[in-house]
Order: structure tokens, then C-alpha cells, then sequence
């Protein structure tokens, strides 16, 4: 079983990286997302306001992830380039790279379990961070996003969550 969460957890991965959403170093204010989905019929996202999941969530990240992603989530300013061992480097997680590409169960998955088993460098957090810490980690990083990328993934979340 195990094996088959690593087999989908990369092909997200890959399928996702194929195309990178801006340019290195664009900000995420310059940042396309694909055109909004919510309709009419379909409710608005709303972002988490929760200041105290928020706040929480910036505090568990200087502390575990900023050395890698960058102290706002900007990611390896090469981060799109394989380094010396043939893996990328930290990608950003602030809205101008891939992450809002993934639903929230690969989120979770990845920072839980890391990479390493799809060949990337990220450690895995599981038995490190509790999961209200990997949510709030979760809930800081998309509080960077621009509206389009949260929308968009809103819309990849919602479809994943069906596929259930």
C-alpha cells in the first residue's frame, strides 16, 4: 500500500513540475493562475483568518523549514535547476512556484513522509510536527498565495477531495 502512495505522490509531484507557473524570482503578485473555475452554483473560498493557526504556523516554520524554503517561502533562487546530486533544490512555497499545484492531502503527505523516497532531498517531519503544526505550517504558506493560485488551488483541492 505503501508503495502505491509513493508512486502517486510522485507522479503529482512530476506531473506538476512540468510546467512552472511566472519566472524565477517574479513575485507572487505577477505570478498567472489558470482562469477561475468557482461558479455561481460553486461557493467562494474563503483563505483561513485564523490569526492564531496563522501566527503559529510562520512561528513552526522559521524554526523547521525556513533554512530550506527561504525565510518567506521564496524557495532556492535556483530552485528550478538540478544541483551537483541531480536534485532540485527548495522550491517556493509562497505562490510563484508549483506548491499551490498540489491538493492539500499531498501537502500533507510531502511534508510529513519528505521526498527522499522519490529521489528528493526533503526530510520528513512525521514524528517531528504534529499534524495541527503541519496544517498551520500549511495555512502560513497559503496566506503568501495571490488570490488567483489560491482560487486555482482551491479548484485542484476540490477535485482531488471528489476523487475519493
Amino acid at each position: 500500500m505503501m508503495r502505491i502512495y509513493i508512486v502517486i505522490a510522485a507522479s503529482v509531484l512530476l506531473a506538476a513540475c512540468d510546467k512552472p507557473m511566472g519566472e524565477v524570482g517574479k513575485p507572487a503578485q505577477q505570478v498567472s493562475a489558470p482562469a477561475k473555475m468557482v461558479t455561481p452554483a460553486t461557493p467562494m473560498p474563503t483563505r483561513s483568518h485564523d490569526t492564531a493557526q496563522i501566527t503559529h504556523g510562520a512561528a513552526v516554520y522559521k524554526q523547521n523549514c525556513a533554512a530550506c524554503h527561504g525565510e518567506n517561502g521564496e524557495g532556492a533562487a535556483n530552485w528550478r535547476q538540478r544541483d551537483a546530486n541531480g536534485q532540485f533544490p527548495p522550491p517556493p512555497l509562497n505562490g510563484s512556484g508549483h506548491t499551490w499545484h498540489h491538493p492539500l492531502g499531498a501537502l500533507r503527505y510531502t511534508i510529513r513522509n519528505g521526498t527522499k523516497a522519490i529521489g528528493g532531498s526533503m526530510p520528513g517531519w512525521k514524528g517531528k510536527l504534529s499534524d495541527a503544526d503541519i496544517d498551520a505550517v500549511i495555512a502560513w504558506f497559503q496566506s503568501k498565495w495571490p488570490e488567483r493560485a489560491y482560487i486555482a488551488w482551491y479548484n485542484i483541492d476540490q477535485r482531488a477531495r471528489k476523487r475519493k
